[in-house]
């Protein structure tokens, strides 16, 4: 692979400058703003591409006959789906005095009025469920697990290798350059005893501290682990955004600032996809150099987190009491302080009083809890780089039986059930079952509204086979009065007001919940537009 990748800059279209003429021209041909003195025995010409346009407003275009038609035909698919929507029954409840009148009888209704009951209870589980997944994963919690890398090197076109020649002989007719190879390859450890079982035969090994990390000096070569199945974010590329390789002794003629190989994880690079370009997804890393010495090296190993983690400064290390947070950790750390100490103003819980600890850290004696992050920016550094030391070498003697380095380095990654959390809540089945689910639910709305609708036209014959000169004459007043009520004509045909008191009243049984009101609403809905009358 590559060791530092290419990168085109930004070019502007040639030809065009920042203000959008050719040649960077202004509107009188040079810079903005410029005046030209007029010529003598010419008329002053005004500059600029086009058209003068009136500062005035402008007359809007008239709409074409296909404009007018697709608006109006625009109107009417609206007006339908209100009407449509206006209809839909919503209500899933038995009506009243429905339960002697079931085939099952009364137990059929309690039956169906449980099942209901056990449904809201469900859906709400469900929704507090969900509600919690996605709550865990706006937290975006951390494990840690141990990155284990080998770095290695192999020779060619070595003194000792060309012609198995002695080095007596002085022999120096090859033409050929030696070289070296480095390759530095990790795994993530899948399970955690395998390395805590490592480290215990490995106890009483040399070692080496790296930043925090061990690093294991084996005489016996340890075995890899299987590599990472595709798709899984647990490769060496993942972890980290920028890898250099530095000299520990700069060679004669330079400035002590050597950077043998340097790589960097392009910035646009999508966190969590499937499918990275090479660049960003690989398990192992090689590049070589020409060189017949040994050298030693730093490998740095520069962190890639998301959210990114900062170094905090002393003073504010003092508060926290961490060495390294991310920002809204270290803010809520500070928030948990002035509450623990009772530094809140009494009258105004948004501002704080400041004690030593926060003077050094905000330097003033009152802060407000709103600036916190304003306050904790200044005081965040990022991370060091991982330090890994290595020697390249490069003598007949070790490459006998060479043996890799070894080191474990702590790396954060995602909880092991983020994966499975998003997979349900972006799950094709899911959308689909839940679809299903409102297409029962309209069904179920739809039988209940068959089933009061039922219930009214037994209630409607009963009551006239049991008194038919009564019922027809009630019957008849009663359409009467709600005629004119869906009409709005009832203050004025038989003195009637709908302002009386039964109108004021809201509620479940108040008469604005009867059918009398729903039916008023789809009159309203399905009348056309008015349009106002053209003079």
């Amino acid at each position: 692979m590559q060791s530092q990748p290419q990168f085109r800059p930004y070019a502007t279209p040639h030809g065009h400058g920042p203000h959008g003429g050719p040649h960077g021209h202004g509107t009188h041909g040079g810079h903005p703003g410029a005046h030209a003195p007029p010529r003598s025995g010419a008329s002053h010409r005004r500059g600029g591409i086009g058209p003068m346009m009136s500062a005035g407003p402008h007359p809007q275009v008239p709409m074409t006959a296909a404009q007018i038609n697709q608006q109006h035909y625009q109107a009417q698919q609206a007006n339908q789906r209100a009407k449509i929507r206006s209809r839909k029954p919503t209500d899933k409840n038995l009506p009243d005095g429905i339960d002697e009148l079931l085939v099952g009888g009364p137990d059929l209704a309690v039956a169906y009025k449980k099942l209901r009951d056990f449904e809201r209870r469900l859906d709400a589980t469900m929704t507090r469920k969900k509600l919690d997944i996605m709550d865990t994963l706006a937290r975006n919690t951390k494990h840690y697990r141990k990155l284990r890398i080998w770095i290695t090197n192999t020779v060619e076109d070595q003194y000792w290798q060309t012609n198995a020649a002695n080095i007596d002989s002085f022999d120096f007719s090859s033409t050929s350059e030696a070289t070296y190879r480095v390759t530095i390859e990790a795994r993530l450890l899948d399970d955690s005893l395998d390395l805590e079982k490592d480290k215990s035969n490995n106890e009483d090994d040399a070692g080496q501290e790296a930043d925090g990390d061990k690093m294991d000096t084996d005489d016996k070569p340890q075995q890899k682990p299987a590599p990472a199945k595709p798709g899984q974010r647990t490769r060496f590329a993942h972890f980290f955004k920028a890898l250099t390789v530095e000299p520990d002794r700069p060679k004669p003629g330079t400035q002590g600032n050597e950077t043998i190989v340097e790589w960097k994880k392009p910035d646009k690079t999508p966190s969590g996809a499937q499918n990275l370009p090479a660049i960003a997804d690989f398990d192992e890393f090689a590049f070589k150099r020409p060189g017949d010495e040994n050298m030693n090296i730093t490998i740095n190993l520069f962190r890639h987190e998301e959210p990114e983690r900062f170094a905090v400064s002393p003073e504010l290390a003092d508060i926290i009491d961490e060495t390294d947070a991310t920002l809204k950790e270290a803010t809520l750390a500070v928030y948990e302080y002035i509450k623990l100490f009772n530094l809140q103003e009494d009258e105004e819980t948004r501002n704080f009083r400041c004690d030593d600890y926060l003077k050094k850290l905000i330097g003033r004696d009152m802060g407000t809890i709103g600036q916190l992050p304003d306050y904790i920016t200044p005081h965040l550094r990022p991370l060091p780089p991982i330090k890994l030391p290595y020697t390249i070498r490069v003598d007949e003697e070790f490459h006998k039986n060479p043996m890799p380095t070894i080191y474990d380095v702590t790396v954060a990654v995602d909880d092991p059930m983020r994966a499975k959390y998003l997979s349900f809540l972006h799950s094709p089945q899911h959308a689909g079952m839940l679809k299903e689910i409102a297409r029962l639910d309209d069904q179920l709305a739809t039988v209940c509204q068959a089933l009061a609708e039922s219930k009214a036209r037994h209630t409607f014959f009963t009551s006239m086979a049991n008194d038919p000169v009564g019922f027809v004459r009630n019957w008849l007043s009663s359409q009467k009065r709600d005629l004119d009520i869906i009409l709005g004509e009832s203050a004025r045909g038989n003195g009637e007001s709908i302002h009386g008191d039964e109108w004021r009243k809201g509620g479940r049984d108040s008469i604005w919940n009867t059918a009398n009101a729903r039916e008023s609403v789809n009159v309203l809905l399905s009348r056309p537009p008015s349009r106002p009358q053209q003079r």
